[in-house]
């Protein structure tokens, strides 16, 4: 699968593109907005903006050094690849760019924006926050700090984001205030993803977090979104609560985030979404056999 984000995200959400176009097939939403209120890596936005499946995308993350990261690649294009392709691969400037991102409000948005990306590419899993450098502090392991740093592919994926400069809305606000603000003003022909923090194994992934009770204010913002949603989220009782009243498929996804295992994940689905009866996303297409035959039992 091609690459189109420079940063590498716990999740792989990348791998659900492929699905994501076909809900925007389904709904005939081609040629229209997509918003992503927890950005994060934005794998999936930038696939369909660059493959010009949409026309605008909006980017939104509350997290200082993601944000930092977005507006720096598109408002310092020039200085940021400059940094990518000199910056020394080495422990000691590592431990420069961690420091960096542990005092945020010394630096400006460039040296955060740009140690948020060097840290994700040469940490394990590209773990911002405790991931821990590839091959150690030793650099005895079987792949070293640079096996995640193709600089100039990596460059060329900069530009190639920051030539699209214009269709790319960048924020930083909690997803709650994102979502009640920003998504009623999106054109009615527009989708929204949610992907928030796991409920569990959150803390070890992410430098923001929500607390239970976190989870189910935000589902009760994501339901009442006047535009049509998709939400993904690990497959776990307290979500599956949260969210009883909507369609939901339960699928398996492998994750590399620490160790490489497959999460028990679910996508959610607004009412107002029409559903493709088959997916080419192999995992994605079990799951919705699964919900179909299901649903003509119910019926």
């Amino acid at each position: 699968m091609p690459h189109y984000t420079p940063l590498r995200y716990p999740g792989g959400k990348q791998r659900l593109s492929p699905f994501i176009l076909e809900l925007i097939v389904s709904n005939n939403l081609v040629g229209g907005e997509y918003a992503e209120p927890y950005a994060g890596g934005a794998g999936v936005a930038i696939e369909l903006l660059l493959t010009e499946k949409v026309t605008k995308i909006h980017l939104n993350d509350s997290c200082v050094t993601i944000y930092s990261f977005w507006r720096s690649l598109l408002n310092y294009t020039e200085e940021f690849c400059k940094r990518v392709r000199d910056t020394p691969l080495t422990v000691e400037t590592w431990k420069k760019q961690r420091e960096i991102l542990s005092r945020t409000d010394e630096f400006d948005q460039l040296d955060i924006g740009f140690s948020a990306f060097y840290l994700n590419r040469c940490n394990r899993s590209g773990i911002l926050a405790g991931g821990g450098l590839i091959g150690g502090l030793e650099q005895n392991g079987k792949w070293k700090m640079d096996a995640r740093f193709p600089r100039e592919k990596l460059i060329d994926r900069i530009i190639a984001i920051a030539s699209k400069k214009k269709a790319i809305n960048v924020t930083r606000l909690n997803a709650e205030l994102f979502i009640s603000s920003h998504v009623p003003n999106l054109p009615k022909k527009s989708l929204v993803y949610c992907d928030p923090p796991y409920y569990k194994k959150a803390h070890g992934l992410y430098f923001n977090h929500y607390a239970p009770k976190d989870h189910v204010r935000i589902a009760e913002v994501i339901q009442r979104m006047n535009r049509p949603w998709v939400l993904s989220y690990d497959n776990v009782p307290e979500i599956l609560a949260c969210y009883s009243d909507r369609r939901h498929v339960c699928y398996r996804l492998q994750h590399t985030a620490a160790t490489a295992r497959k999460g028990k994940e679910a996508f959610f689905f607004a009412d107002n979404l029409r559903l493709p009866e088959t997916s080419a996303v192999p995992f994605v297409n079990r799951a919705l056999k699964r919900f179909n035959k299901l649903r003509t039992k119910v019926h």
